[in-house]
């Protein structure tokens, strides 16, 4: 298998350099590679060929790469060029309108550039009207589209499309999906296909045998019985960090992220959901902010002490993979990273303890670190390698932009599918509960503001992602990412917590179900 494997890479990567020039021939190529997951090969070779690109389609004012008629390659090639960086003008799609500045009616009829525009409207930016007019456009006409393409292979792909964009997707699971529709696709490639296929299930094994030495680590701490309160989640949070990266080389990263955010997921039920007293979460807060093994055991009932010499034993192996490659000093950013999340559950739970109602900007300071994010992209950061200099790792302490959106993305996201869950269970007050009696507004008045917000952090985090970048683009990536989880999890409901339903069905999906070959 990894012999043919590599017979198929080499092949693939020919038809790449092969491309070159061939405007339409080398954004399909691009593109499929991407969408089927095999990108991480060829990562060299997509950069300098859309950076070709990039460099034709500016110079030229678009004439040599977007055919005027051709609403389908003008639409791919802003995406392609956007994702990698590329500040490409949106003001490319005012072809698409008529006099009266409306889109023309003469687009209905072609599907596929349709779709194409759809998704490369979701890589806008603020202040960007044209694509916000584009999106809502192009969704209206394929729905209305979709009655008309029964015996059409791309419907599969419409209806999948308008649930879930490309852009706002998880790799790993998108590839899944995209591999059966790309079969259907008649004019498909078939070397890629073979190798698409093949790389899921080679990259699948890893994944599995990885989950299976973590789960031996996760029994131990026997959480149906010592935790009976607790979400038991190990698999859902593999699958969760799979949505961080998912390549073979951050096997060791995958494995000690999902460690750590099963641990915190633990923690965050004690401070939610158990019947622990304030006083003993406080004093493991201060355990965890202490960082001492021997005195902090002493004072902790028996549950948080399995949970707590669980934490202390994982870092001092993280520390031992880091101290090899000199580069320990991540492990304490990371550290202090776990210090600040569980210093905002215990806060939380103290103003619920207190009946303390905070206004909403006191709220949205607290939920914005609570949710996780800022926490996660310093502990992911460590499993990045080279690139996780301290540079990278005081970027992300900073609370940037990308950080902070990417937060605002998971909070408002969480509360508006869970908030009446966590109101029934005894919670502080979600985001929904405080702008409501902040502004007088009623609960629908406010997921309207949120999805607003939700909108325009989206819109951030695009931006942010614009050539020059603050640091890398694979950082970058590690923010964006979890706010990718968080919308496929939180898409129709809480996802995580009742991990039955849609959850169960993607974990099974990459992890369970190999790609027939």
């Amino acid at each position: 298998m990894k012999q043919n494997h590599q017979q198929l890479k080499e092949k693939v990567r020919k038809q790449l350099v092969e491309a070159k020039g061939e405007y339409s021939q080398q954004l399909d190529l691009i593109d499929a590679i991407q969408r089927l997951g095999v990108a991480y090969h060829f990562e060299t070779e997509i950069d300098q060929g859309l950076h070709q690109i990039y460099e034709t389609y500016h110079q030229s004012g678009h004439k040599n790469v977007n055919n005027d008629e051709d609403l389908y390659i003008t639409a791919l090639s802003f995406r392609l060029l956007r994702q990698q960086g590329y500040p490409v003008s949106c003001d490319v799609f005012n072809k698409l309108k008529d006099n009266e500045g409306k889109f023309k009616e003469s687009l209905i009829g072609d599907v596929r550039g349709l779709l194409s525009l759809y998704e490369a409207t979701f890589l806008s930016v603020r202040q960007e009207d044209i694509l916000d007019e584009a999106m809502e456009f192009t969704a209206t006409r394929l729905n209305s589209a979709l009655p008309n393409l029964s015996n059409n292979p791309i419907a599969e792909q419409v209806v999948h499309a308008l649930y879930q964009p490309i852009h706002k997707g998880l790799t790993r699971l998108e590839s899944r999906h995209y591999i059966s529709f790309y079969e259907k696709d008649d004019s498909h490639n078939k070397v890629l296909l073979d190798f698409a296929k093949l790389d899921f299930n080679l990259v699948q094994k890893l994944h599995q045998r990885e989950l299976s030495e973590i789960t031996r680590w996760w029994k131990d701490l026997d959480v149906a019985r010592k935790l009976p309160f607790a979400r038991d989640r190990l698999v859902e949070c593999y699958f969760w960090i799979l949505g961080v990266y998912y390549e073979p080389q951050y096997i060791p990263a995958i494995r000690n992220l999902t460690k750590l955010l099963s641990l915190l997921s633990l923690i965050d039920d004690i401070y939610d959901a158990s019947n622990t007293t304030i006083e003993e979460l406080v004093l493991f807060n201060d355990a965890i902010q202490r960082w001492e093994a021997i005195n902090a055991l002493d004072q902790l009932s028996d549950y948080m002490k399995i949970v707590y010499q669980k934490i202390l034993d994982t870092y001092n192996i993280i520390d031992d993979e880091m101290a090899k490659q000199g580069r320990s000093y991540g492990v304490e950013y990371a550290k202090s990273a776990f210090k600040d999340l569980v210093g905002a559950y215990c806060k939380e739970a103290k103003w619920y303890h207190e009946g303390y109602a905070p206004s909403m900007d006191e709220h949205m300071a607290l939920a914005l670190l609570s949710c996780g994010h800022k926490s996660l992209s310093s502990i992911a950061l460590l499993g990045m390698g080279e690139l996780a200099t301290k540079e990278a790792f005081d970027w992300v302490s900073s609370f940037p932009l990308m950080v902070h959106a990417s937060s605002v993305v998971s909070r408002l996201m969480d509360d508006v599918v869970g908030h009446k869950f966590e109101q029934e269970r005894g919670h502080q007050d979600s985001s929904i509960e405080c702008y409501m009696k902040q502004y007088g507004a009623t609960e629908k008045d406010a997921i309207v503001e949120f999805q607003k917000r939700v909108t325009n952090a989206w819109k951030d985090m695009n931006s942010e992602c614009l050539r020059p970048t603050s640091v890398p683009m694979p950082i970058l990536q590690l923010p964006f990412n979890l706010a990718r989880v968080i919308y496929v999890l939180h898409k129709g409901g809480d996802n995580y917590t009742f991990s039955g339903t849609k959850l169960k069905g993607f974990g099974t999906l990459v992890l369970v179900d190999s790609v027939p070959t």
